[in-house]
């Protein structure tokens, strides 16, 4: 069920992303679609709507994601939490090799896989706006030098 985010916080998040997905690092201006405020922790596991667990995704990472919190890994087998926009670090996750972002981790492995970060549509995407020099984004620089 979707809940109302009052617009104030709405721009709040969106500032905090600085436009960008916040899982796969696509600025917004670079999407067909609008991004969408998720909740990272859904309500339906007792997420609240506030600042602390609202992300900026893409359609593409907030469908894939939906409700879910992990999978469980290839390499392990274990249950394998996402990456977490609010407490985890970009870079000590996945490492963008190209248009591929390569997991550095379990984590990065499950969230990788189950967002679908390389899969051929997202891949040809990221192509098409690396040849138009806006891949990566100066703002999503700014995370991988983080």
């Amino acid at each position: 069920m979707s809940q109302h985010i009052p617009a104030a916080l709405r721009r709040q998040v969106w500032e905090r992303a600085a436009g960008l997905c916040e899982y796969c690092l696509l600025h917004e201006r670079d999407d067909w679609v609008g991004f969408q405020i998720e909740h990272i922790r859904s309500r339906k596991h007792g997420g609240r709507t506030t600042l602390s667990n609202l992300a900026l995704a893409c359609l593409d990472c907030n469908m894939a994601k939906g409700t879910d919190l992990g999978s469980v890994s290839r390499a392990s087998g274990l249950l394998i939490p996402f990456y977490h926009p609010r407490r985890d670090r970009w870079t000590e996750h996945f490492r963008l090799q190209g248009q591929r972002i390569m997991p550095l981790t379990e984590t990065g492995e499950v969230t990788s896989r189950i967002l679908g970060f390389n899969t051929r549509p997202r891949l040809l995407k990221r192509q098409a706006i690396a040849m138009a020099g806006r891949y990566p984004s100066i703002e999503a620089l700014a995370v991988l030098r983080d």
